[in-house]
């Protein structure tokens, strides 16, 4: 299917997807959303990276109306900071049906009387027992990632939220897997669902799909882009002539080039032999037009929906590599075994074990391999906004040593010194946003074009509505903000300051920009995380 349209979406809810980057249903979506439109109850057996925000976000503002002073929907989400991302992605689709949408446990306005509210089971029935929120009448109620939800022990709140809801309202849960004590909550609360995938009947034979090849990932935080470049600057160590990075639309591909460019790595269409990385979406023309090339590796920068799209990309070449956000290990994994490839993490080059460290190592190594700890990414996410994600390991890593007194004493030090060596960074604010165009390629071109300093003294860009904070490295954050100050980017003069927000006041990044005005209202936009 090549179009929503053909799905019956409404036109103006089919723009908004357009203008997200999201044009074409992936194969669960095709399915799930004739089922939603229709007010039927659904079981998704799927998680974040196979489209699921889309498949029941769209369904519900296509056939829910605004006429309502209290919420129509309800999303149970695992962790107040999983409600607040998802709201703020269906809350840029909003902006073309009309409907509201707010996240408990953040700042929304008034959001007992929005027409689709997320938060978590205990925010969403604290709510409810204290008066403050009314769900009588909601006429659907999601219940996203229960697998996760099951492992934080939450169902016992999950049914006390069911008890405010009307009995006839849509029901909605996402799982992946589907437990037994998903199955046990569907069985009671969710009658007569359609599960999608569908499930094969009891004792019915499962054909396993012919081995077709590996697949290494690399798990990373938001945004991607540098753990993109650093994939694609190994693979090309490594010998190989080319890399094709695949995208999901032709903007994310134009991003991703722009970031690679900028950092040195040329990048163009495929069978540019002058570039050596190449961009591509539609995998099937990409391969009319490689037929035959050699010394290629293939990158995902974003994780297939399904098992069609893994393999027209991956089966390029042997032995790719996706680039994936650690919400999505699940779903990768799932989507790889139902096509036959074998996953594994991406490995990074061994060091000798010549600082007495191997026990400790051998230790963590045996957890990776062993123990469950996707739910734990799910918690430390919020983590990974603020801090490295090898900063959380290495904190981890220092809690472990008090547990166990026999590590290696010289570990302390080591981490000292390690944090010693580490750059301090500041954060610059810049009057210069989304509302003007800019991009994360513009920045880091200005930045690094007008300061003269290389792309690696920049750190995370936070691009908001009418300003934007940029992680600049403290030594020559000075310098940054006085060859910006007066400088023009997309047409509007820039001024730059250290962010420093005022004692007792939300940051600027949390409200708006200091002396330009008030913010204008409703959630920033940009692109919905994929899920």
């Amino acid at each position: 299917m090549d179009s929503f349209e053909e799905l019956g979406l409404r036109p103006e809810l089919v723009e908004a997807l357009a203008a997200e980057g999201i044009e074409r249903p992936t194969p669960l979506q095709e399915a799930a959303v004739p089922v939603l439109r229709r007010g039927n109850n659904l079981v998704l057996a799927a998680g974040p990276g196979a489209g699921t925000l889309v498949a029941w976000g769209a369904s519900l503002l296509d056939r829910l109306d605004t006429e309502s002073a209290t919420p129509a929907a309800v999303v149970l989400t695992p962790t107040a900071e999983v409600a607040e991302a998802l709201a703020q992605a269906l809350a840029r689709l909003a902006l073309g049906t009309g409907h509201t949408v707010a996240a408990l446990g953040s700042h929304w306005v008034m959001p007992a009387r929005a027409h689709v509210l997320f938060g978590t089971p205990a925010a969403v029935l604290a709510e409810a027992r204290g008066g403050s929120l009314s769900l009588s009448e909601v006429q659907a109620v999601v219940v996203d990632q229960a697998e996760k939800l099951d492992k934080l022990d939450t169902f016992a709140a999950i049914e006390d939220v069911l008890t405010f809801i009307p009995k006839d309202g849509q029901r909605i849960v996402t799982a992946l897997p589907l437990n037994d004590a998903v199955d046990d909550l569907v069985e009671r609360h969710v009658r007569r669902a359609t599960t999608v995938p569908p499930r094969a009947a009891p004792g019915t034979p499962v054909d396993k799909p012919p081995h077709r090849g590996s697949l290494r990932f690399r798990v990373v935080p938001e945004p991607r882009e540098s753990g993109v470049l650093a994939t694609v600057a190994e693979l090309l160590a490594d010998d190989a002539r080319h890399v094709l990075v695949f995208c999901r639309s032709e903007d994310r591909a134009a991003d991703i080039g722009d970031y690679l460019t900028l950092h040195g790595y040329m990048a163009s269409s495929p069978g540019d032999e002058a570039a050596p990385v190449w961009l591509g979406v539609d995998p099937l023309a990409v391969r009319a037009t490689l037929d035959g090339a050699d010394g290629v590796m293939v990158v995902s920068c974003d994780v297939p929906s399904g098992p069609d799209e893994l393999d027209r990309r991956h089966g390029i070449a042997d032995h790719g590599v996706a680039v994936i956000l650690p919400r999505e290990i699940p779903h990768l994994r799932d989507v790889a075994k139902r096509t036959g490839y074998e996953v594994e993490p991406l490995p990074l080059a061994p060091r000798p074990a010549t600082d007495g460290l191997a026990g400790l190592r051998d230790t963590l190594r045996a957890a990776l391999e062993g123990e469950d700890v996707e739910a734990y990414l799910l918690v430390l996410e919020p983590l990974f906004e603020e801090y490295d994600p090898a900063q959380v390991a290495a904190a981890a890593t220092a809690l472990l040593r008090k547990k166990a007194p026999t590590a290696v004493p010289e570990l302390a030090t080591q981490a000292a010194r390690a944090v010693e060596k580490a750059p301090a960074w500041v954060k610059v604010f810049l009057s210069v946003g989304e509302l003007d165009g800019l991009t994360p390629g513009d920045l880091l071109g200005a930045i690094t074009g007008e300061a003269g300093i290389p792309g690696s003294s920049v750190g995370r860009i936070e691009i908001r509505e009418n300003h934007t904070l940029v992680d600049i490295q403290d030594a020559v954050a000075p310098q940054v903000i006085k060859a910006l100050n007066g400088t023009t980017i997309r047409g509007r003069a820039v001024r730059a300051d250290v962010d420093r927000p005022r004692r007792g006041a939300a940051p600027r990044g949390a409200g708006g920009s200091r002396g330009g005005g008030p913010s204008r209202g409703g959630p920033p936009r940009g692109r919905p995380p994929r899920r």
